[in-house]
């Protein structure tokens, strides 16, 4: 007997497949979350944020994980765009997620609803192209990026004076320069640390809500390894795309790394995406990124919700 044939009462059905790109899980939302206002995907994510219960009881324990971001399949504003998609996690809706775009798009891919090739998703910080390769990855060319700020300089308790660009790349990046963090210690230290040199930064009135580190990768074909602290407080297993597009706004806006050249990013857990950029206004330091990344799916059906909790539709 399937599920679809049992009687479950009170419970509300949302059905859903799970991925992860680099180690980094995406929970994409087919069918069952209820209706959201608005004409355009940006209006739709403003919706979204009345939703706070219920998009914890998506990706939260105990349907979910710390980690999990979902990726809710929503009508595009028109016709040419092959999907809309918004983003969050436990804690906020998204503008943005390079990982959760590629998982997006690998589960569509598998799905039949698009094929290799060229396709353009429409999303809460614009619209974005993607290419399915033959070889099974995925090139999204993530929402234009920059940087906002160099060497910006506050001190930390414990840390010591740290020295940050902030960069945009779907999210808003506090990429520290200095000190040296070192990656090899432990997760729980490395979160630590983050949340501190964060938080600091928003008292001091930065606008970021993400935080990179950098240090020597572990991987012959890498070029760095890095660090990141997502808003809900938990760290990115995968080499994190909007983060990576945030560094390499960086890198171009220093002349560090050239047009058309790749950029390999490694994760804290040994995953990679290839960077690279094409400018848009130099003078403004706008690049348009592309990260090329791969996901794997890790199941499918659907999660089970008390009525009483459901927002009408």
């Amino acid at each position: 007997m399937t599920l679809e044939h049992v009687d479950l009462g009170d419970f509300a059905r949302m059905s859903v497949i799970d991925s992860h790109t680099g180690g980094m899980p995406t929970r994409v939302i087919l069918d069952g979350f209820p209706k959201l206002r608005g004409e355009t995907v940006a209006e739709r994510r403003q919706d979204l944020e009345r939703f706070e219960s219920l998009r914890y009881a998506v990706v939260g324990e105990p349907r979910g994980s710390e980690p999990m971001v979902a990726a809710l399949l929503t009508p595009p504003d028109d016709g040419e765009a092959a999907a809309g998609v918004i983003f969050f996690d436990r804690v906020r809706v998204l503008g943005m997620c390079g990982h959760a775009a590629i998982g997006f798009v690998h589960t569509l891919r598998v799905l039949g609803r698009i094929g290799e090739g060229d396709h353009v998703l429409h999303t809460a910080a614009g619209g974005i192209n993607v290419r399915c390769l033959a070889d099974g990855k995925v090139r999204l060319a993530n929402v234009h990026s920059r940087r906002l700020a160099k060497a910006v300089q506050f001190r930390v308790p414990g840390v010591g004076v740290v020295t940050a660009d902030v960069a945009y790349g779907g999210n808003n990046f506090l990429v520290v320069t200095a000190p040296d963090i070192p990656l090899c210690q432990p997760w729980e230290d490395l979160t630590a640390i983050a949340r501190k040199i964060l938080a600091k930064a928003c008292r001091e009135g930065l606008d970021v809500d993400h935080l990179e580190m950098h240090g020597s990768p572990t991987r012959s074909d890498a070029n760095a390894r890095n660090f990141v602290l997502c808003p809900s407080g938990t760290y990115d297993r995968s080499p994190c795309g909007t983060g990576s597009s945030a560094k390499v706004a960086c890198l171009a806006a220093d002349g560090e790394l050239a047009p058309g050249e790749f950029w390999v990013q490694e994760s804290i857990t040994g995953s990679v995406f290839a960077v690279s950029y094409e400018w848009v206004d130099r003078a403004k330091q706008v690049i348009a990124p592309v990260v090329i990344g791969e996901a794997e799916l890790m199941g499918a059906g659907d999660l089970l919700l008390p009525l009483e909790e459901m927002p009408p539709r």
